[in-house]
This record gives C-alpha cells, sequence and structure tokens, in this order.
C-alpha cells in the first residue's frame, strides 16, 4: 500500500511537491496539528525514485519553517501585551510573566536551536519568543538551523525509507494481520465470557 501511494507521488511534477513540502514546512509553526515531518519524510521517498534532490528539499524545508516559525514570531510580539501581559488571562499571574522573561531573555536562543526536536512545542516557543521580544534576526537565523538538522534528519530517514519500501510494505502488511487477529480473538473472548457470565447469573 505505502509502496503504491509513494509511486503515485512520484509521477507529480516535481515543482507541485516541492511546492506541497515548502508549505507544510511552513504551515507547521501556524498549525501544530500539520502532518509537516510526515509528509517531508515521504516526500524525501521520492529522491532515490525522481528528479526530486536532497539539498533543495533541505533548503525549503529549513527556509520555510524558519519563516513560519517568524510569523507566529510577530504574532506572539503583537498579541503580548493585548493578550498575555494585559491581565485578561487570570492563570497567568505577574510573577509567573517575570520569572518567563528571566528564563527567555537568557535561554531563548537555546530553546530556539532545539525547538524543532520538540514536538508539540514548535508554535509554543515561536509565539513566546515575540511576547519576550527576542531579536527577529537573531531568533529567524536560529530557527532556521534548528530546522535545518531536524529536516536533514527526517530527509535521511525518508531516502532509507525510500530504499526499503518493499520491506515496509510487507512488514506493514503482517502488522496488520496480527492486528486483526488480537482483535478478533479479543472479540471471541469478550463473548465467551459474556455468555459464561449470563448463564452463571441464570
Amino acid at each position: 500500500m505505502l509502496q503504491e501511494i509513494i509511486s503515485y507521488i512520484s509521477t507529480l511534477d516535481p515543482a507541485l511537491i516541492y511546492v506541497v513540502i515548502f508549505f507544510f514546512a511552513f504551515i507547521e509553526n501556524i498549525f501544530p496539528p500539520s502532518p509537516s515531518d510526515f509528509v517531508v519524510l515521504i516526500g524525501s521517498t521520492l529522491i532515490t525514485k525522481s528528479a526530486i534532490g536532497f539539498i533543495p528539499i533541505l533548503l525549503l524545508t529549513s527556509v520555510g519553517s524558519a519563516i513560519g516559525f517568524i510569523v507566529m514570531y510577530f504574532i506572539g510580539e503583537f498579541l503580548g501585551d493585548k493578550l498575555v501581559r494585559s491581565g485578561k488571562m487570570k492563570f497567568i499571574t505577574q510573577a509567573s510573566l517575570e520569572k518567563a522573561d528571566r528564563f527567555f531573555h537568557k535561554h531563548g536562543y537555546n530553546l530556539i536551536l532545539i525547538n524543532r526536536f520538540l514536538p508539540g512545542t514548535r508554535a509554543v516557543v515561536s509565539f513566546f519568543s515575540g511576547v519576550h521580544k527576542l531579536k527577529p534576526a537573531r531568533t529567524f537565523v536560529y530557527a532556521a538551523v534548528s530546522s535545518f538538522f531536524w529536516n536533514a534528519l527526517l530527509i535521511f530517514l525518508g531516502i532509507q525509507l525510500g530504499k526499503n519500501l518493499e520491506l515496509i510494505d510487507y512488514c506493514l502488511s503482517k502488522y496488520s494481520e496480527v492486528v486483526f487477529l488480537l482483535m478478533g480473538l479479543a472479540v471471541i473472548v469478550f463473548v465467551i465470557r459474556y455468555f459464561l457470565k449470563k448463564r452463571k447469573a441464570a
């Protein structure tokens, strides 16, 4: 199944694939549920099967992610005083804000450097980098560097995936068979226990 999907994608125009990969890299910081890493991983499998190149994907994903990061940074900078510091959010106290300010000004750039390796926190880090008014140019560069190393790892894994599609497809099919078998056994056990319990109650 996976092999069929990737074979179909490989028939698409490379320019379209690049645009899609860039879009998902950009949107991940703004819309965290976006399956960006999965898209990059699948796109990278095409490196061994089509005209898609390692360097273009790496640059597009790194720049796209950094642009998305800086967009959320400016949203955080714009909303920081109006929302976070206005006192409208009762669960955020002045003391916690001052503590967060000190933390971000001391460790904020290091946090940006590792943020790509912290799934689930990317949008939060980019937003609060703006709230705490870190330097935007430095923030962009650090976000791009973090994205560069993370995406290089993803692309490498995607290439390995592309080289072993048949094996992975086989393992996935066997995994599905095992899951269905276990689900069937669970249903049988549940039904038997239900009737035994009903019979005992009677």
